[in-house]
């Protein structure tokens, strides 16, 4: 009898120190277990990063989750935003007689840069990194096709100051028949169009009489079909032809959208 109870109390003490392990292995798993949230807490918190931008009239500091976005992808997207709004290639503005017979006489080496120009543009559009959204990267497709409409034009004027029939068959023409038919018609056909081409400037102008004046003026100049085809084509087929290139708003909508990037965004402005 004693054997037999000795045993069931062999038995049950073995019992006790299997269990033990058990509940300190509990122990352990719950500490890991805190100890890995408390990482991705830091974790968390050390990818917040600031990126700080300019405006209009502010200086800005974005706070962006650098989970979501690289530094690179912000930047990226607030050049396409901001800095690029307004690309501009290289060309002459014409003006004065002057100037067009320097166009004239150097017309394959505007070309040439102008083509480099281009190139050099269109390729930073394309290898910029933005933020990956179908948002933005619809605003890099339209800012590339907005540039190469550009690019057309500006080919287009150039050498329309040494051959404006290559304005007959131009896309940007659609609209401005006038002026094309102008610059490639006789004189009295030229002179009459720049005359009313020069009264519609003045009702826009400050100065309506010295628009005129200047007017009266070139009429009676040895060169006046010069200051003709420099007047019938950079202020109205330019102006006109300009009017169809597609072009993107840098409105309030993509304001909020490039905003949208930020957790945060503390602006120090001054004012308007």
């Amino acid at each position: 009898m004693r054997i037999w109870i000795s045993s069931i109390l062999l038995l049950a003490a073995l019992s006790c120190k299997k269990e033990a392990p058990s509940s300190g292995n509990t122990a352990s798993k719950d500490s890991l277990s805190t100890t890995e949230t408390r990482k991705d807490s830091l974790k968390t918190s050390q990818n917040k990063q600031t990126f700080n931008f300019v405006t209009e009239l502010c200086d800005n500091k974005g706070l962006y989750d650098a989970n979501k976005y690289s530094r690179e992808e912000i930047e990226g997207t607030y050049k396409l935003w901001f800095q690029y709004s307004g690309l501009l290639l290289s060309k002459p503005s014409v003006f004065k007689p002057e100037t067009l017979q320097e166009v004239r006489r150097d017309k394959d080496k505007i070309l040439a840069k102008l083509d480099k120009d281009f190139a050099e543009k269109k390729k930073i559009l394309e290898d910029l990194k933005i933020v990956n959204d179908p948002y933005w990267q619809n605003i890099r497709t339209q800012k590339i096709q907005e540039l190469i409409q550009e690019y057309e034009f500006d080919k287009t004027e150039i050498l329309a100051f040494s051959d404006p029939s290559v304005l007959l068959n131009s896309k940007f023409s659609k609209n401005c028949e006038n002026f094309v038919r102008a610059l490639n018609s006789d004189e009295d056909v030229m002179i009459d169009e720049w005359r009313k081409l020069r009264i519609q400037m003045s009702k826009k102008n400050g100065s309506p009489e010295r628009v005129m004046d200047e007017f009266e003026n070139n009429l009676h100049a040895q060169n006046r079909n010069e200051y003709a085809i420099v007047d019938l084509i950079t202020f109205g087929w330019g102006n006109c032809a300009n009017n169809s290139i597609k072009r993107i708003e840098h409105d309030e909508k993509m304001m909020k959208a490039f905003n949208a990037l930020f957790i945060t965004i503390d602006s120090e402005c001054d004012e308007p």
